[in-house]
């Protein structure tokens, strides 16, 4: 019988992260943590299935992720879930539930799992990893200003260079409304030229037609009417002063009238940062306002913003420059030949580990020669040897694993000392 050929296999799109690759992310995880912390943001957890009406209400009926996309499904008592697809709904949903957004200012993020049907690619993965970050309570367009400040301080913590921030405004839901109507006017002239999507698109969700990756419908795209043209005095105000900020920061950015984001909740002030050294998957954080999302979810009106930044291109991302050297190898491989070795060992071995020592203790017995093999393939630095001799002595005996030389016989008492000195 063919083992192989019977075995379950992972859901397409939904990748195992292996032990290395954990390093990795881990290393990721721990600067954003730092950042977001040194920033005032507080960590949040929000469930990973929630109403299905809380996405079609926030991130809009008539988007892809709403149609295609969504994890949905029917629990038993009938209620329509979804797995989540972004992060923003959720955290605007426990914010509201939980009263602490009214006449308050709360920073947050968050990270895990989100959840898309998408076509399988690189960079692109039905579960994928999002670290998330919102802001309540504050209009101006200063907070704006952080979000984009803070991201940039991670990009250097991670040793990133060469990413390139684009911005743009949607202007107040007001403005938008005019430059819709404009917008469809100038598109229908076109109509037997958009591709399906747009064309579904059109009538319902026309902004949504200028973020056609179709090549073509470039050139109709990049004649399309400006945005711009139709902003109002108060968004203007608000995008130029945004720039002013990150002037005065000397953080470089590029305005890109034609971007927008896949989710009908942003207005005012967009971004994403973006790379040219992962293929099609260009966008690593993404972000912007959302001041009208608070409100249409059931809470009183509040300005927000926030980002949210994909793990999975940003550890590819980093893994390509290079990783500093992560040290997570055991300091000590407990050799244990012996029955009585084994027990005092394992006591020696919480001994080391409260002295903030990584040890690895050989279990499942084996001879002497066959221990040594393990910790020579451990990585570890140092191998302690407890057999029955030196148990009845109290002592142990010290192999340096990556240096020849000879053993050493030392108290127990003292290996604690021994074993720190040599690491120096």
């Amino acid at each position: 019988m063919n083992l192989v050929d019977n075995s379950i296999q992972a859901v397409r799109g939904m990748n195992d992260l292996l032990p290395d690759v954990i390093e990795l992310w881990q290393h990721v995880e721990s600067a954003a943590r730092d950042i977001l912390h040194a920033y005032g943001y507080r960590e949040i957890r929000v469930p990973l299935v929630e109403k299905t009406e809380l996405f079609a209400r926030s991130i809009g009926h008539v988007t892809d992720i709403v149609e295609k996309e969504m994890y949905s499904f029917e629990d038993r008592s009938g209620d329509s879930l979804t797995l989540r697809p972004e992060g923003t709904a959720g955290c605007v949903r426990a914010a509201i539930e939980n009263g602490l957004l009214h006449n308050q200012v709360q920073r947050f993020w968050y990270a895990g799992p989100m959840f898309r049907h998408e076509r399988p690619q690189k960079g692109r993965y039905r579960q994928f990893h999002q670290i998330g970050v919102e802001a309540f309570g504050m209009q101006g367009p200063d907070i704006d200003a952080e979000l984009i400040l803070m991201s940039c301080r991670l990009w250097e913590a991670l040793g990133l260079r060469e990413l390139t921030l684009e911005i743009n405004s949607l202007g107040t839901p007001e403005s938008r409304t005019r430059y819709r109507k404009v917008l469809i006017d100038y598109l229908t002239e076109y109509r037997d030229q958009l591709d399906a999507d747009s064309l579904r698109r059109l009538e319902h969700n026309p902004l949504r037609v200028l973020d056609s990756k179709d090549p073509a419908m470039r050139d109709i795209i990049n004649r399309a009417p400006n945005m711009f043209d139709y902003l109002d005095d108060g968004a203007r105000a608000h995008f130029e002063e945004l720039q002013s900020y990150l002037n005065e920061a000397q953080v470089s950015y590029v305005v890109n009238p034609r971007l927008v984001r896949g989710l009908d909740y942003y207005t005012h002030a967009v971004f994403e940062w973006t790379t040219d050294k992962l293929g099609a998957q260009s966008a690593i954080c993404a972000g912007g306002r959302f001041d009208g999302l608070v409100e249409q979810l059931g809470g009183k009106p509040t300005p927000a913003a926030g980002f949210a930044i994909g793990m999975e291109r940003l550890a590819e991302l980093v893994s390509l420059v290079g990783l500093p050297d992560i040290d997570s190898a055991p300091h000590v491989y407990m050799v244990l030949p012996g029955s009585l070795a084994e027990h005092r060992g394992m006591r020696l071995a919480e001994t080391l580990r409260s002295s903030g020592l990584r040890v690895l203790c050989n279990c499942g017995g084996g001879s002497m020669k066959s221990q040594m093999k393990r910790a020579d393939k451990s990585a570890a630095r140092f191998a302690l040897i407890l057999g029955d001799e030196e148990c009845a002595q109290g002592k142990v005996t010290f192999k340096n694993l990556r240096i020849s030389g000879p053993q050493e016989l030392i108290d127990q008492s003292s290996v604690v000392e021994h074993i720190q000195k040599r690491l120096q």
